[in-house]
């Protein structure tokens, strides 16, 4: 178990997207949050007290967590002076990148001499089986998106919030380091060899109750060249009875790839059902979220209303007008 609270480290994150998993971390366990680190020219703002290790250490936090999720996973050579202050201060560290703590010999070495833990949650922890498509009983709803990091993980917890206020039998399944970091468990997706992808997220959405819903952290996009795969693996090996729609209308392109263009929600909607469909021919469609972050509180209502016009499906942004609209569609499935 990682010990809490946390303070988050953003480094040198040259925006704030960069820094999502912070961001992730602040938004649903605010109590773990004691305070954020930042170099110098980050970009990033997690509205926390900026605080120095030794008055971290002194407001109770227990480990530095990486809240930077940047492309490629890698631990920055610039990270590494205050990574090893942080391990003689008395920090235990956290981290879901790719590029793991254990496998840093100067971090190895120097936890082994001040007795920290480092906690590489990306790595894989279960001997996962190989999809084998049968159906489970239960309900399961995924998220996917038009692009990377457009509000999937926050539309699933947004909607497990909303669900157990109600009373329904509901699970957010997190799939990420970021959704791990938040709940404790889960399945670090992109860390899991390609051919037990699928099986992993069988294992991680067993038989439940036939009322109860997994609601299962998107990742990726079928439309990102980079990342395509992660998603798939989700789409069927979730088998969903429901998706949800999630898109970012502000961006120009697909975020690390400015060559390619975002696709439509209609597009989404259409690839998305057809590929969902091949696990299990029911599923169907029942909202889009909108991460309206960038627009002003009029311009993402009349956003909302338009696509929900258009595409004949509650729209809203469920983490700043709440996911009471969504859960209504799924509890109609």
């Amino acid at each position: 178990m990682i010990d809490t609270p946390y303070l988050l480290f953003l480094g040198d994150a040259p925006d704030p997207l960069a820094a999502k998993v912070a961001q992730g971390i602040r938004d649903w366990r605010p109590d773990n949050a004691v305070g954020q680190f930042r170099m110098a020219g980050c970009l990033a703002d997690m509205k926390l007290p900026d605080m120095s290790l030794a008055e971290a250490r002194a407001a109770g936090a227990k480990t530095l967590v990486i809240g930077v999720a940047n492309r490629g996973g890698l631990i920055s050579p610039a990270w590494k002076k205050v990574l090893i202050e942080a391990l003689e201060e008395g920090f235990d560290l956290a981290s879901g990148l790719h590029n793991l703590l254990r496998e840093e010999p100067d971090l190895k070495a120097v936890a082994e001499a001040t007795g920290r833990q480092l906690h590489d949650v990306r790595v894989p922890s279960v001997k996962y089986p190989i999809a084998n498509g049968e159906k489970r009983t239960g309900k399961r709803c995924l998220a996917i998106g038009t692009d990377c990091s457009v509000g999937k993980m926050y539309t699933a917890l947004a909607m497990d919030l909303e669900m157990k206020a109600r009373g329904m039998k509901s699970n957010f399944r997190a799939t990420g380091q970021t959704g791990i970091l938040i709940t404790g468990n889960g399945v670090p997706l992109d860390a899991v060899v390609a051919d037990f992808m699928a099986g992993s997220i069988e294992w991680l959405t067993p038989d439940n109750d036939a009322d109860h819903w997994d609601m299962i952290e998107g990742q990726g996009s079928l439309f990102h060249v980079s990342y395509s795969g992660v998603t798939m693996a989700l789409v069927h090996g979730g088998q969903p009875d429901a998706l949800i729609l999630c898109h970012e209308p502000t961006r120009t392109h697909m975020r690390g790839l400015p060559g390619y263009k975002l696709p439509s929600l209609e597009d989404l909607r259409d690839i998305g059902l057809r590929l969902a469909q091949v696990a299990n021919p029911a599923c169907t469609v029942v909202g889009i979220s909108i991460n309206s972050q960038q627009m002003g509180e009029a311009e993402a209502a009349d956003y909302c209303a338009k696509v929900e016009a258009r595409m004949g499906l509650p729209c809203v942004d469920p983490f700043r007008h709440g996911a009471a609209r969504l859960v209504d569609a799924l509890a109609a499935v």
